[in-house]
């Protein structure tokens, strides 16, 4: 059986744009993918980071599990340069599981649906745009009534359309 998987990506050190490419060209070899959103640039989320953020979201279907998504996610970023230093820091690429079809899960390595897509507008904004009625079934209000209810006022600027990679 597929899932249909939101993945969020982002990283604002090195070439921001070929790396956001290659990540979703990785995916593209490990999953199927559906759908991207228009890359977005943003301000650093949480005060730590120093630079600009380019922001996208990939839909992806797999036959797989969460954990081993997770995993082979880890995996794309550690190989684009990923270093795990500090939460909200600098990092050539960071990919976030935000849904894994309507599954509720809760460990200690993985949150499903991702407990922050409410707070933050870089996420809101692209899901709003790819996937507007999607209903995050812990709020229970979909990608639209977030963005509307969202009261984070980092700024979302269109960065460009498409992604070459796909």
């Amino acid at each position: 059986m597929q899932t249909e998987v939101v993945l969020s990506l982002g990283g604002n050190k090195g070439d921001r744009e070929k790396l956001l490419f290659r990540a979703i060209e990785s995916l593209n070899d490990h999953f199927q993918l559906i759908r991207v959103s228009k890359i977005y640039e943003t301000t650093a989320w949480g005060g730590v980071a120093k630079g600009n953020f380019l922001n996208q979201l990939a839909i992806i279907f797999t036959g797989l599990g969460p954990e081993e998504v997770l995993e082979i996610i880890q995996q794309i970023e550690h190989d684009l340069g990923r270093q795990r230093h500090e939460p909200w820091g600098d990092r050539t690429m960071d990919i976030d599981i935000l849904y894994f079809g309507d599954q509720i899960l809760s460990t200690e390595k993985l949150k499903i649906p991702h407990p922050f897509i409410a707070e933050r507008k870089f996420i809101l904004v692209p899901l709003a745009e790819i996937l507007p009625e999607k209903i995050n079934p812990v709020l229970g209000k979909n990608s639209v009534e977030m963005l509307e209810e969202c009261k984070d006022q980092e700024e979302v600027k269109l960065y460009k359309k498409i992604n070459p990679a796909i």
